[in-house]
């Protein structure tokens, strides 16, 4: 690797590689042998235009996460990943620190989102379900009950309001077909629930605000009280994603530049299946943290009264879109990326003005960021990381992963953890953790990822996006 300035390295094409390749990072940022091996396997793809990686870069399945691919040709569903339309949204709030607990808040959001892995809340039929992989957000209208909790904290003007803060409108051509019979019966009881892993639901203060005049068009203030919501596709998105990994291994894994980097051609009729199925899954995901959200608006409005709550945006950061770039018509994957689209992009939305808004979030104990998309993110299809990124593996950090024993804990002789309870107790003062599993937790450890004030320096010095705010953690709620 070549440094071409103090945040862009430049890997230029050898081997198999048919594209030289570029990483975002400054040399505060730890940077893996594999994950950089797996971007020159992602840049040795046929019919290639680009491939980058952005500064939160760390080993992945196929593809590093936080890597952007863009291909003519062919779509690669590991390079979108299990976790289709995994993704970000956040709801703000008129209350300002003190005059909203949110110790309280949590406490009430975990009564009604379940968190943890395998876990079920609304029950769908098969014709419903038909319906959210369809149309997504645009459907619920066609499966709202007028009972339950759930229902009864719907408000149609309120969500069509949402559909246009949500990328895709939260509306994909979804090919309901194209899912296998065991990813529709993982998808019929899981909306509205949270998952594991790096899944989150945190109350957050606003602790800074660098453009005061965006800011407050997007209803933020210093010292303001939001929710961020970051969950996907659950089980559904995972069998879909594991599904055609293994057709596309069939199909081309004797020339692709690793078994697990297989390819589909978009054209073919089992390329144009899986992208109805991934944009299907993405529906449900869409739909999954709009759940969330009407749950969320219920707990606050419990505390808040009858107060506006909007979305600020949705925007997803696992999945692979037909765009347009430099005249060509490109299939850009966005694994662990996020889209950053700068003004001339988002002609008839609400950010036609000013940009997309960029949410980056950093792990639990640290703060996140809101940013806005400029015209300088072009060179990475305006593409910016969709998280800090890990330094370190969940095995690692928790330890004990030569297995788990009863309620989740480690067993003895396992892989001691790298992360004490201590320092891990250290690292969250001041933060109340909700956790379905707090063994588990340790794996989210904020010691476990990357300096974020960095990893967003680094984009922001690059050109990729402005700071519209800051915030930190106040309540984190994990699976």
């Amino acid at each position: 690797m070549k440094r071409i300035d103090a945040n862009r390295l430049h890997i230029p094409a050898e081997g198999r590689m048919l594209v030289d390749a570029t990483i975002y990072a400054s040399d505060r940022i730890r940077l893996e042998d594999d994950a950089v091996r797996q971007l020159k396997d992602a840049a040795s793809l046929p019919s290639v235009d680009r491939a980058m990686a952005t500064p939160d870069i760390h080993v992945g399945y196929g593809v590093p996460i936080g890597c952007v691919v863009g291909l003519r040709d062919i779509v690669v569903p590991a390079a979108v990943g299990y976790d289709i339309n995994c993704g970000m949204r956040i709801v703000t709030t008129p209350a300002k620190r003190g005059e909203l607990d949110p110790v309280e808040v949590a406490q009430s959001v975990r009564r009604d989102i379940p968190l943890g892995e395998g876990k079920k809340n609304l029950r769908l039929t098969h014709d419903q379900l038909d319906v959210v992989l369809a149309r997504g957000v645009k459907g619920i209208a066609d499966i709202a009950g007028e009972t339950g909790r759930i229902w009864e904290s719907r408000d149609p003007d309120e969500e069509a309001e949402d559909i246009r803060h949500i990328e895709d409108e939260g509306s994909m051509p979804g090919k309901p077909s194209a899912v296998s019979d065991r990813g529709r019966e993982r998808g019929l009881a899981q909306l509205g629930t949270l998952g594991g892993g790096n899944h989150f639901v945190e109350v957050q203060r606003v602790d800074r605000v660098e453009d005061a005049t965006l800011a407050r068009t997007w209803g933020i203030e210093k010292d303001a009280i939001c929710v961020m919501i970051h969950s996907g596709s659950r089980g559904l998105g995972h069998q879909v994603g594991g599904d055609y990994m293994k057709l596309a291994t069939k199909r081309t894994g004797d020339r692709s530049p690793t078994a697990h980097l297989a390819w589909l051609d978009a054209d073919s009729r089992e390329g144009q299946n899986y992208i109805g199925a991934m944009y299907a899954a993405a529906n449900y995901a869409f739909v999954n943290r709009q759940i969330m959200t009407m749950l969320v608006r219920r707990d606050l409005r419990h505390l808040l009264g009858n107060v506006p709550l909007p979305i600020l945006y949705d925007v997803p950061h696992n999945m692979a879109k037909l765009e347009e770039h430099d005249g060509a018509e490109l299939w850009v994957h966005r694994k662990g990326a996020t889209r950053a689209f700068p003004p001339e992009r988002l002609q008839g939305t609400p950010f036609a003005e000013v940009g997309q808004p960029v949410l980056i979030p950093g792990s639990m104990g640290t703060a996140s960021y809101v940013l806005v998309g400029t015209p300088e993110s072009k060179t990475t299809y305006y593409s910016v990381n969709h998280g800090a990124g890990r330094t370190m593996s969940r095995t690692e950090a928790a330890g004990g992963r030569r297995g788990w024993g009863r309620k989740r804990r480690p067993k003895k002789g396992g892989r001691p953890a790298a992360i004490s309870d201590e320092d891990f107790e250290r690292a969250m003062r001041g933060v109340h953790l909700i956790a379905e599993n707090r063994w588990s937790a340790k794996e989210e450890a904020p010691q476990a990822y990357k300096d974020i004030d960095e990893v967003v320096r680094v984009v922001v010095a690059a050109g990729l996006a402005r700071v519209v705010a800051r915030m930190v953690p106040l309540a984190v709620l994990k699976g």
